[in-house]
């Protein structure tokens, strides 16, 4: 797929993400903005995966671990084709399986339930390991935000994950700069990010998480490493793709009200047709 597909692609993920949030008067549309492009990549170029068989045993698995960007997943797994993009409006509803957090008994295409902010990437580092003691070739992806890695449940996980070699193992984490209260520099600063994974024996890369060339090349790189895990720091921009959202905290947990909503989707429409045009 070519870059231009994948950004006309990240632009549809990104008009579900404003659809869901707005729809359920309710979630969180920064940090799945942020991460639109690392969502793309994965399903619909890295993942070994089948919307028609999506409990495939030999399927490449992905964790979210920042659970709260579910919307950002759920409008990629729509896109992808695991179910119909009308559902994006139910988010949130009562009878709807499009929870708040990834449910993975009821949502197809979702590898484990998470929320609890640190327990995804444990989870996903439980999969590298059953993947290497079945013998399995499949390879498991998490991403994790920059506000969860103050966790330490996230460092438990990578101290074990070093510890064990897991190189079928990569964990993107989304530097976007910003968690619910504020800047993570003054909630509590996770920095120097990639000396603390480099460690607990990770291969670590930094890249810009809002470009395609660079996610493509990390996760080629990730795969030709041997030994280790591979996290990739990925800078991207909070709410990336909707103006007045960029960059802005206060985004990370709020929806858009009407006028807001139609600002975001002309913005995105826009963007859309720019791409169209060339």
């Amino acid at each position: 797929m070519t870059k231009l597909e994948l950004e006309k692609i990240a632009v549809e993920v990104r008009k579900g993400i404003i659809t869901a949030v707005h729809s359920a008067k309710s979630g969180h549309p920064g940090g799945s903005l942020s991460a639109a492009e690392i969502f793309t990549y994965l399903y619909f170029e890295e993942m070994n995966i089948d919307p028609a068989n999506p409990k495939d045993e030999g399927r490449d698995r992905f964790v979210l671990s920042k659970g709260h960007v579910a919307p950002g997943l759920y409008a990629t797994l729509a896109q992808r084709g695991f179910f119909p993009a009308e559902e994006l409006k139910n988010l949130r509803h009562i009878g709807s399986f499009l929870q708040g957090h990834p449910d993975m008994k009821h949502i197809p295409g979702v590898d484990m339930s998470s929320g609890s902010l640190g327990q995804g990437f444990s989870a996903a580092v439980g999969m590298a390991l059953a993947g290497k003691m079945d013998g399995k070739d499949y390879r498991v992806y998490a991403l994790a935000g920059d506000g969860e890695i103050q966790e330490g449940q996230i460092w438990e996980a990578s101290m074990f994950a070093g510890h064990r070699k897991l190189d079928n193992l990569v964990l993107f984490v989304d530097n976007n700069g910003l968690q619910i209260d504020g800047n993570i520099d003054d909630v509590c600063s996770p920095y120097p990010i990639g000396d603390k994974f480099t460690a607990f024996n990770f291969h670590v890369i930094t890249i810009n998480g809002n470009d395609f060339d660079e996610i493509a090349a990390a996760l080629k790189e990730a795969r030709e490493i041997k030994g280790q895990p591979t996290a990739i720091i990925a800078k991207t921009v909070k709410g990336k793709g909707v103006s007045f959202m960029e960059n802005q905290a206060g985004w990370h947990g709020k929806a858009p009200n009407d006028e807001e909503y139609a600002i975001a989707m002309e913005e995105l429409k826009k963007a859309g047709e720019a791409l169209c045009q060339m």
